[in-house]
């Protein structure tokens, strides 16, 4: 049994790894026990980082394909490396997973490969693939496991035919056909790599409409653009049942109201419906840690569980089950051990779908203020008007700002274009201080930048944009 830590992170992820450098750079002694046998979580290895490098990958071919030409660039008939493609994405994320673990040992981190199972409130068991369990004590213990794919039922991930994010990220051969169930995030961004790339991609949605949740005008825009790309939906539809064979997937979907069954094949498909918290195997039950009905774990203003000393962050907690949220609770659980006053303000905290054009939201919605009675004045700018979104050619979509009708609060940022997801942290940091659509309208932007777009959207509040 090794010398007592101060905490002990079970979990790896981007919530995890991150509270462990913090912890460490307050002066606790920290260990991270992650059995994947490679830090990162499911983001860096089989989420975020690898469907951006496709993305970006694919969106390179497609542009060589269908838009070079128009700016005077001949390149001839364009082909698919599909090996290579994938090669560089694994590299990408190899590369980023060993500075992880560099900045481990910069930080003085044990990292501890194998499965952790929290025995009590102040003991961690380890069990490595090879090797013997051994016990690790500690003064807190948070928990960072993150979440898995949720299953459809009555269909069977093999990830070879029937994949989840995860094989759909590893396909030796671009399919020819491909149904993706649910038209979140991770469904439309890995239906529009493949589709990229040549397959044909239907999406199928229980709900009345795709991106649940988003603004309706950012939802109609996108729906509009994705279809227009080629992808094709089936809403208020859902899947009955899957059967696989060698020649792929036969579905049979229905009417989500009710009416009569269709079937639809696909050489592959993938089911995107949303993520579960990951807690198999961690001894919750044993210790008494307090989950709701979905099976998140139930925490406290200060992220911990009912149980003194243990916490738990990211995903399994509930909330956006995004990257960027698990790292700032991280960082806020590791301050507040520390005797610190960590904090993390969830009403600026941006989402961003990867697809092209770009999604990024913040904030509240229109249809959100709506029921929430808030009176509110609305700014909305479109690319089209946009000097430098006309000189790159990507002029589709539109900047909207939402705020406050009697102190001009910014309550919501809701951008479809260019670059959207880093447009977007201008608002994030207007939002963070509080400041208002006038702050925005008021600041100089570079001309010509996309980020006048904003700026625009800011004066139409006001109704003054005056590029428009």
């Amino acid at each position: 049994m090794s010398d007592p830590y101060d905490v002990i992170i079970v979990g790896g992820g981007p919530g995890g790894y991150v509270g462990a450098i913090r912890a460490a750079q307050l002066g606790l002694k920290v260990a991270c026990v992650e059995k994947r046998g490679a830090l990162g979580g499911t983001c860096l290895n089989v989420g975020c980082i690898p469907s951006k490098a496709l993305l970006q990958s694919s969106h390179h071919y497609e542009s060589a394909s269908h838009e070079f030409a128009a700016h005077g660039v001949k390149t001839g008939k364009v082909t698919v490396d599909l090996k290579t493609m994938m090669g560089r994405k694994e590299k990408v994320v190899e590369d980023l997973t060993k500075g992880i673990e560099f900045l481990f040992k910069k930080n003085k981190i044990d990292y501890i490969v194998g499965e952790g199972t929290i025995i009590s409130a102040d003991s961690v068991g380890v069990t490595p693939e090879d090797g013997k369990k051994q016990i690790l004590k500690t003064e807190s213990i948070i928990i960072a496991t993150g979440s898995d794919v949720a299953p459809l039922p009555g269909a069977d991930i093999d990830e070879k035919k029937i994949v989840s994010s995860t094989g759909a990220l590893a396909l030796k051969k671009v399919p020819r056909s491909m149904v993706v169930v649910g038209g979140g995030v991770i469904g439309l961004e890995l239906g529009s790599v493949w589709r990229r790339l040549g397959a044909t991609v239907t999406v199928v949605e229980f709900l009345d409409n795709i991106l649940p949740g988003m603004d309706a005008e950012v939802v109609k825009q996108m729906t509009r653009t994705l279809k227009k790309q080629g992808i094709k939906f089936k809403l208020k539809t859902k899947v009955a049942s899957a059967k696989t064979a060698k020649d792929g997937v036969t579905l049979s979907v229905e009417p989500r109201d009710g009416g009569n069954a269709e079937e639809v094949k696909a050489d592959v498909v993938l089911v995107a419906i949303g993520r579960r918290p990951y807690t198999d195997g961690l001894g919750l039950d044993t210790v008494g840690v307090a989950m709701d009905d979905r099976g998140f774990i139930t925490v406290d203003h200060d992220f911990q569980t009912n149980v003194p000393g243990i916490y738990a962050i990211g995903d399994v907690i509930g909330g956006a089950m995004l990257a960027h949220k698990a790292e700032e609770e991280g960082v806020a659980v590791a301050e507040l051990i520390a005797g610190q006053s960590g904090h993390v303000n969830y009403d600026a905290i941006p989402g961003v779908v990867y697809t092209w054009p770009e999604v990024a939201t913040l904030g509240k919605t229109e249809e959100q203020l709506k029921e929430d009675g808030t009176a509110y004045t609305v700014g909305k700018f479109p690319f089209s008007a946009n000097s430098r979104a006309r000189c790159i050619a990507d002029s589709e979509g539109f900047v909207k700002v939402l705020a406050d009708a009697g102190t001009d609060k910014v309550l919501g940022v809701h951008i479809v274009g260019p670059a959207a997801g880093d447009l977007i942290q201008e608002a994030v940091s207007v939002m963070e201080f509080g400041g208002s659509a006038e702050d925005i309208a008021r600041t100089c932007h570079a001309h010509p930048g996309l980020s006048e777009a904003v700026k625009e959207a800011a004066l139409a509040v006001g109704a003054r944009a005056i590029h428009m």
